[in-house]
């Protein structure tokens, strides 16, 4: 009988070093995944000669195959059916491939054109579109921390604009296709090799189409540029698939706030890349145009935290309450003789 507290508390203990052992795998999962993503540009340029089309459909391509061979290692097909028999998800899941295309195609121009900083803007303005697009379309309200945080960001992009005579279009792009992307995955509510797949098979014939066209053409560069080429080109469906199969191991692992400030891990490295590596001009007033970009995240982040911080103390103190009122609501009761 001595013996049980101590199995009991080895128990405990046991399962604290589980749930912790756990956490910090899904860190590492997010890290891999958010390095992985801000880490791709340094890929991109491998691939010339081949045009940013040429690339996109190769994209397309490979990451089927990829996902494709990982869904039969995992044996998940059982969604194919439900999802075939429902053709508004289906609708929806045209509408990501046709979005997450544009992402793509633009993302792989910007940075094989020099504009590797501008495409990181895309992406650090993207939770303010995000937001700002739940307002707009899902009528959600904003707490006053977060409409502070959407101005500045505004007036971010309209000095960004001004200081380049143009607006950031690439940017702007990339966040808005991003966003539309993740609100209409959202409503979709597949997990993320599942959705991967479905998108790319709508993508597969469209995509393959013109690589064929390309090759009989002779403008193809995969096959005519050497072996190692051709493996780059096909390398693209890893480079696609492997950081969304770290995300899905991460999500499952760590809060969602957690994920919310790794986000952050992946226009930081583009920046840096940016202006290390390839060396693209800052301006005072880009500068000026980041600085408030990174102010209103700054914000946003602080106005997250706090709120679930709030929503943990409150659940808390709830689960207390209850657990202090339950036995007076069901007192125990002698048996009667």
């Amino acid at each position: 009988m001595a013996e049980e507290p101590k199995t009991a508390a080895g128990a405990g203990v046991t399962g604290d070093t589980g749930a912790a052992g756990e956490q910090r795998a899904g860190l590492l999962y997010g890290i891999g995944a958010y390095g992985m993503w801000g880490l791709v540009p340094l890929f991109w340029p491998l691939l010339k000669p081949a045009g940013a089309i040429e690339i996109l459909a190769h994209r397309m391509v490979w990451s089927l195959a990829f996902v494709v061979v990982a869904l039969l290692a995992l044996r998940r097909w059982a969604w194919i059916g439900e999802l075939v028999r429902q053709p508004r998800r289906l609708a929806l899941i045209g509408l990501a491939a046709a979005v997450i295309t544009v992402n793509w195609g633009v993302y792989i121009w910007s940075v094989n054109s020099g504009h590797v900083v501008e495409a990181s803007l895309g992406y650090f303005i993207n939770p303010l579109v995000t937001i700002a697009m739940g307002v707009l379309l899902l009528k959600e309200r904003l707490r006053p921390v977060q409409w502070a945080a959407v101005a500045i960001g505004a007036g971010a992009v309209v000095v960004l604009a001004v200081g380049a005579g143009r607006p950031p279009w690439i940017s702007l792009t990339l966040a808005l296709s991003f966003a539309t992307y993740g609100l209409v995955k959202k409503k979709v509510n597949l997990g993320g090799l599942e959705s991967l797949a479905a998108e790319t098979a709508m993508q597969f014939l469209p995509a393959l189409g013109y690589l064929v066209w390309l090759g009989a053409s002779g403008n193809a560069t995969f096959g005519s540029e050497g072996a190692g080429h051709s493996a780059l080109l096909a390398a693209t469906g890893v480079v696609t698939a492997a950081p969304l199969v770290c995300f899905g191991a991460a999500a499952i692992r760590v809060p969602l706030s957690t994920l919310g400030l790794l986000q952050y891990l992946a226009p930081v490295f583009q920046f840096g890349l940016g202006i290390l590596y390839f060396h693209e001009a800052m301006p005072p007033e880009r500068w000026a145009g980041f600085s408030l970009v990174w102010l209103a995240l700054t914000l946003l982040t602080w106005d997250a935290l706090r709120t679930a911080h709030r929503g943990r103390v409150a659940l808390a103190a709830a689960t207390e309450s209850a657990a202090a009122v339950r036995p007076d609501a069901t007192p125990t009761r002698e048996p009667a003789a």
